[in-house]
């Protein structure tokens, strides 16, 4: 099996990337059990000091390289979907629409 890290950093700063790396701070996984782990999906910023960074949709995420399992380039994200502005919540009387004011009834 080949070393997952060895691709990954041939990647330059700049592109899209998923990684895949265990959890810092547990000391030991359950015999039996998997290693915990979890993912970083965004733009990676660099290498440093045994390190990487990625800028993901929550913030910055420091990886140890040592701890990737798992890393590749992605795609960019897909184009983000405009709203559908006829999709709009009920409105109060329960109809498919925004409730319409009426005009008093000169009846009355």
């Amino acid at each position: 099996m080949t070393d997952p890290r060895a691709a990954f950093l041939a990647l330059r700063p700049g592109t899209r990337v998923v990684v895949r790396y265990r959890v810092a701070g547990l000391d030991e996984d359950p015999p039996g059990s998997r290693p915990t782990v979890t993912d970083a999906l965004g733009v990676l910023l660099g290498f440093a000091d045994g390190c990487c960074e990625i800028r993901t949709r929550g913030g910055v995420v420091t990886v140890p390289l040592a701890g990737i399992v798992a890393a590749k380039q992605v795609p960019p994200p897909p184009a983000r979907r405009p709203r559908d502005v006829g999709a709009q919540a009920p409105g109060p009387a329960g109809g498919s629409g925004p409730a319409e004011e009426s005009e008093p009834d000169p009846a009355d």
